[in-house]
């Protein structure tokens, strides 16, 4: 059976993304494997065992074009109105809460976020299938 480790994303500047997803997720770096032409950052938290690999080609500094095929990442939390609310008061404007609801009940409560990069993130409220 297959496990699910990790998902990559490519970052401009090392330090203003894990800055980012320190703050706003509590990722810290589990491992930093430096090549002559990249950098593989992979960042964790001991909520799960999957981990978000970021990597930084050495001189690229164009911003990477996400194209229409990248959708999100998602990521669970146990108070989103309070996360949203920090997350407000510390300038990274998260969007708006939404309630999706499904034949009269809530099936998720939900706002995106955007990263210095450009990548969206679901920020969801632990529920249901979200946990």
């Amino acid at each position: 059976m297959a496990k699910m480790i990790h998902s990559m994303i490519r970052v401009l500047d090392e330090a203003r993304s894990v800055s980012f997803y320190r703050t706003v997720f509590g990722l810290e770096v589990a491992d930093r494997i430096d090549f002559d032409t990249f950098t593989l950052i992979y960042l964790s938290n001991g909520e799960t065992g999957f981990e978000l690999e970021l990597t930084v080609n050495k001189g690229h500094t164009a911003p990477y074009d996400l194209g229409n095929g990248y959708g999100h990442l998602a990521v669970s939390v146990d108070e989103l109105k309070t996360e949203h609310e920090r997350l407000t008061k510390a300038g990274l404007n998260p969007g708006k809460i939404v309630e999706l609801n499904r034949d009269g009940k809530l099936l998720a409560l939900f706002f995106f976020i955007t990263d210095p990069d450009g990548y969206k993130i679901e920020v969801l409220q632990r529920h249901g299938r979200y946990l």
